[in-house]
């Protein structure tokens, strides 16, 4: 099927060509749907061009980008439109690189970090509800790439995948008799990963056994994934539906409570959830038994894969055995229950559903690209059923398409199902996000060190302790946007 996009805006524009997203003028077509697009969209594609691409590194690394731009180039062939590898560090600057031509054509990323770009116009509003994959993407979704100005809304991205935090454990560590000893419900799931009480038992458990294995090992340093805890308890990050940076919740309701799990969880550790250690290693510690279980998003279920392959091959295992042997034992699942109490020793405890801080990764379009059309044309390609199911096959992620994620089914339609329930709270699509990160970082590696330090000598004892860090977060935070910057 040939995918010659024909993009013909509904009005033409009468004030010249929109620049980029986050326009303070009124220079866009207003599209059925009520939101603006842009008129360089002309729909005819710039033939025999050459459009640069900048992928994330692990699907570069695992080979689906090849396959991709490999695809797209047959496909458009005949156009003489090709898409080549920006070869970019997936973490370029196109605010400072663009305007100067070493900027990509089509970039994927967060859709924090896009919308940062589109507050400088260093990215198109794109005309989505022309491609393919518009009906298939929730709301929710499009959201985190709109930005409204002087009523009217620019949507500057299109999803790809919905990242948030989930829980990867290995079924041949649970103990051997886990059915009689660790499945309360006899509903033939471990409990430990039903909630996150019996996670901590297990985790004080398994140290006692040896000293040298771990139960859950995490980085407290890393918001991302520690926020989520906040969020459990009425947390929240701006307020107004994340919009309103003047209105900054860490600490919001009971928060406190999240925070109190983090630092008991802490307890069961060593000392390297204090900085980013155990994000970095828990690939080859999870393959080679020292760690059982821990956090982290869809998209690296590859790599925590091949890494277990390797162990097992290492072993002493055939290659093929191997992989059927990692497939087996690698389970990547949701996040366990949360109590009510915020008290991981409490006996029975009320649960909670856990909320992490999600995103959502997708693709978008440099304002400097000369070959605007040929780009669209590659974005709605990479994001059609058939690529959106070749990328879940190669990386694990779950797609933001419903088509996608309701064949697949168990995960990929258990995480749809979450960010429409609200339990996956995206990143603010609006450039005060990128001031959480430091204060954030310092209050948890504070949390983090807590565990470690003498009884005399520990910052948080109470929950009332932990609200007074959580508001000095927010207070450092809200310093960073309207002070510091």
């Amino acid at each position: 099927m040939k995918r010659k996009i024909a993009m013909v805006l509904v009005a033409a524009m009468s004030l010249g060509l929109l620049n980029g997203c986050g326009s303070n003028g009124n220079n866009g077509d207003k599209t059925s749907e009520g939101t603006t697009t842009n008129g360089i969209f002309s729909g005819e594609l710039e033939e025999n061009v050459t459009i640069q691409v900048l992928e994330n590194d692990t699907a570069i690394s695992k080979g689906y980008f090849s396959q991709l731009i490999e695809a797209f180039n047959k496909e458009y062939e005949q156009y003489g439109i090709t898409a080549v590898d920006a070869n970019m560090d997936q973490y370029l600057d196109l605010a400072n690189d663009g305007p100067y031509g070493y900027g990509p054509d089509v970039l994927y990323q967060a859709n924090d970090v896009i919308m940062q770009y589109a507050q400088g116009k260093h990215i198109l509003p794109l005309p989505v509800e022309k491609l393919d994959c518009y009906s298939q993407i929730p709301k929710a979704a499009w959201q985190a790439y709109e930005v409204s100005v002087e009523g009217n809304t620019y949507t500057c991205g299109v999803p790809v995948n919905v990242q948030a935090p989930m829980l990867y454990y290995r079924k041949d560590l649970l103990p051997d008799n886990w059915k009689d000893n660790w499945d309360s419900n006899s509903n033939d799931v471990p409990d430990m990963i039903e909630d996150w009480n019996d996670m901590y038992n297990f985790s004080v458990q398994r140290h006692q056994e040896n000293p040298n294995q771990y139960g859950y090992m995490k980085s407290l340093y890393d918001v991302y994934f520690s926020s989520g805890f906040l969020f459990s308890y009425g947390g929240y990050i701006f307020g107004e539906n994340n919009t309103n940076p003047e209105d900054i919740g860490f600490a919001a309701c009971d928060s406190a409570k999240g925070a109190m799990v983090l630092s008991q969880l802490a307890g069961v550790m060593n000392e390297d959830c204090i900085d980013d250690t155990i994000t970095t290693n828990a690939y080859s510690k999870l393959a080679d038994g020292t760690y059982f279980a821990t956090l982290s998003t869809p998209d690296t279920y590859s790599t925590f894969y091949d890494e277990l392959v390797n162990e097992y091959v290492g072993q002493g295992k055939a290659q093929e055995e191997a992989e059927e042997m990692a497939k087996e034992n690698l389970v990547m699942t949701g996040l366990p229950k949360l109590p009510e109490s915020g008290n991981l020793t409490e006996d029975d405890p009320k649960l909670v559903d856990s909320k992490s801080m999600g995103g959502v990764n997708g693709y978008a379009i440099s304002s400097y690209t000369k070959y605007p059309n040929a780009c669209l044309a590659f974005v709605d390609f990479a994001t059609s059923y058939e690529m959106i199911m070749l990328r879940n096959e190669t990386l694990g992620i779950a797609p933001a398409r419903e088509d996608a994620a309701s064949d697949l089914g168990g995960l990929s339609k258990n995480m749809f199902d979450e960010l429409d329930k609200g339990n996956i709270v995206l990143m603010p699509s609006i450039k005060e996000v990128s001031q959480i990160w430091t204060p954030g970082q310092t209050f948890f590696t504070d949390l983090a060190k807590d565990a470690f330090r003498s009884e005399s000598e520990k910052k948080y004892k109470d929950l009332d302790s932990m609200k007074t860090g959580l508001e000095d977060m927010c207070s450092q935070i809200h310093d960073a946007i309207y002070t510091l910057e």
